[in-house]
């Protein structure tokens, strides 16, 4: 039993250890502890406004008492020691006093920032007034009754901090016990003159007791309230951060963000996939009562998506064209997956959509370029194998050529050379950008060179061309290799197009910051739907039979006017001539 004994009080010690500690020991010192702290000083020096008040008005309703008893003495009063009769008015005007100063206080900084001090002066104005009257009158003064009201309305109004309410209890206890006891002071009540007894402590001790328990587990209360708040409050903040910023990954995103519906609806948009089909905000898109199936310009591509999806629960690559909202259609390429419940039923699907228009287009103009690889350079290398087989072919040890022959070998090099550099300068072009030479130059310089490097071209296609270029234009700051290139492509390219005949007539004015350059014909002219794709890679029209040209003289005439600072572009319709025209900055400055 012995052993058993030790062990249980071992285990109360430590239960009682472990509670003073969490209870008495510092809090840890961060952000959250001194919030709190802080709250709590504001909650306790609004409670002590209302808590003074409250004094004054208790301490009022006594001191007319008094002043009523004065004149009609009461009855219940007059078992009362006569020195308590006569001087009880003084007591209670003095601690009238006391809380109208502690009320005066508590409007100053010195009040708002230390409410605790605060507390404990109001506390001992009252409860060590009187204690101090009668210590000076002689006797001592056991008010039960005051002490009770102090001490509860306290706990009541202001249940925080419960170190200050032991405290301002200890304080007067320890006042009235130690003082009085020093100075051999007894109490005016005749049936009890001894300053305690054990009924009296019993009822103080656990008065005081309960009070500051009250106190205590409040104050815990609030505390766990509070940091349980504020990480509510913390939890919410990261909330809206992570919301944010997914938010703006949404919203920003250049894939369209979409949920859509089993029954083939849009829930969700974001402002990608509003722009991909054509419309200014995602609520038109979720709004829009169409349902998807209507959009593929192949009706039977939505079948097609749920049955991959019914199948494998997700597609990706999944590509197909759309009509956007204007009529135009586009191509895209779906990845999504099935989202289903607990239970496993389809909720919605959910993915990523993405514009490949341009990629198509790539893949379009590189399947041009592939056929004019194998047509435009294969054809004039299988020409000129089979002039040299056919030599070949011969029995005599001596062949002779003709010069026809030769001439028309020459010129399927040349055609091929043509090409290849061509083929060249539109990759370098694509891959680097222009590389510019730049100096002073003057226009009609360039042009004139232009044009006395064609003359052939012109004798031979019977065509006049006039200059109408001034000498008086100002210099610009340019490539004029590069110029003379621009030039040379429209002119060629006008002789190209058009039968023999042609009238050409170049032009330049100066307007504005600008020199406006034209290279106009009266031939057969070419139509919008043409125009609009003229500067494209690897564009040819298609009019021109037996073309050697894989359309990259005017795009190569885009990429250097663009490098230069200037625009250009064309002005015709069938059958009405066209003039192509471009500007250059009349003052260039080095890129």
């Amino acid at each position: 039993m012995g052993k058993v004994a030790r062990m249980l009080i071992a285990t109360l010690f430590t239960t009682v250890q472990r509670w003073c500690r969490q209870s008495f020991s510092a809090p840890i010192k961060d952000e959250t502890t001194n919030l709190y702290r802080d709250w709590r000083n504001r909650f306790l020096w609004q409670r002590l406004r209302l808590w003074l008040w409250l004094a004054l008005m208790c301490l009022l309703s006594f001191t007319l008492r008094d002043i009523y008893g004065l004149f009609f003495p009461f009855a219940q009063l007059q078992h009362l020691p006569e020195v308590l009769r006569t001087q009880r008015l003084v007591i209670n005007i003095a601690m009238l006093l006391n809380i109208l100063i502690c009320l005066a206080l508590h409007k100053t900084k010195l009040g708002r920032d230390r409410p605790d001090l605060l507390f404990l002066g109001s506390s001992w104005s009252i409860s060590l007034a009187s204690q101090l009257f009668a210590t000076i009158t002689g006797f001592a003064l056991p008010d039960t009754i005051g002490w009770s009201l102090l001490f509860l309305s306290q706990a009541v109004l202001m249940p925080v901090c419960w170190i200050l309410h032991l405290l301002t209890q200890v304080s007067v206890l320890t006042y009235y016990f130690g003082v009085n006891t020093v100075f051999g002071l007894k109490t005016p009540i005749p049936d009890h003159p001894e300053i305690y007894n054990v009924t009296f402590i019993l009822y103080i001790f656990w008065f005081c007791a309960i009070c500051d328990i009250g106190v205590y587990l409040y104050d815990r209360l609030q505390r766990s309230e509070f940091y349980a708040h504020k990480e509510l409050e913390s939890a919410y903040q990261k909330l809206k951060v992570a919301e944010a910023k997914y938010r703006s990954i949404f919203e920003n995103a250049v894939e369209g963000i979409f949920q859509s519906s089993p029954d083939g609806r849009y829930i969700t948009a974001n402002p990608a996939l509003a722009r991909i089909y054509g419309y200014s905000l995602a609520e038109e898109v979720t709004a829009n009562s169409t349902v998807i199936e209507q959009l593929y310009v192949d009706p039977n591509r939505r079948a097609e998506f749920v049955r991959l999806m019914e199948k494998y629960g997700s597609v990706s690559e999944f590509e197909s064209q759309i009509y956007r909202r204007d009529g135009s259609i586009v191509w895209i390429s779906e990845k999504a997956y099935a989202v289903h419940d607990e239970q496993g039923k389809l909720l919605y699907y959910e993915g990523l959509i993405e514009d490949i228009t341009q990629r198509k287009q790539t893949e379009e103009e590189l399947r041009v370029f592939f056929h004019a690889v194998s047509h435009d350079l294969r054809n004039p290398v299988l020409g000129t194998l089979m002039v040299l087989k056919n030599l070949l072919a011969r029995k005599e040890e001596n062949i002779s050529i003709s010069r026809s022959i030769l001439e028309r070998m020459i010129q399927s090099s040349d055609r091929q050379l043509n090409l290849i550099n061509s083929l060249m300068e539109a990759h370098i072009s694509e891959v680097q950008g222009v590389v510019l030479q730049r100096q002073a130059v003057q226009l009609l310089t360039v042009v004139e060179a232009a044009i006395a490097d064609l003359e052939p071209l012109l004798e031979q296609n019977q065509a006049k061309l006039t200059n109408l270029v001034s000498a008086d234009l100002p210099l610009v700051n340019a490539d004029p290799t590069q110029l003379w290139r621009v030039f040379s492509n429209l002119i060629v390219n006008a002789l190209k197009h058009n039968p023999p005949g042609l009238l050409l007539t170049i032009n330049a004015t100066r307007e504005g910051e600008m020199i406006y350059c034209t290279v106009s014909d009266n031939g057969v002219g070419i139509g919008q739907q043409q125009s609009d794709r003229l500067f494209e890679l690897y564009f040819r029209d298609t009019s021109i039979r037996n073309s050697v040209s894989l359309g990259l003289g005017l795009y190569l005439c885009k990429q250097i006017i663009h490098a230069h600072g200037g625009e250009i572009g064309i002005n015709s319709a069938l059958n009405a001539g066209a003039t192509f025209w471009f500007t250059l900055p009349a003052n260039c400055e080095l890129v």
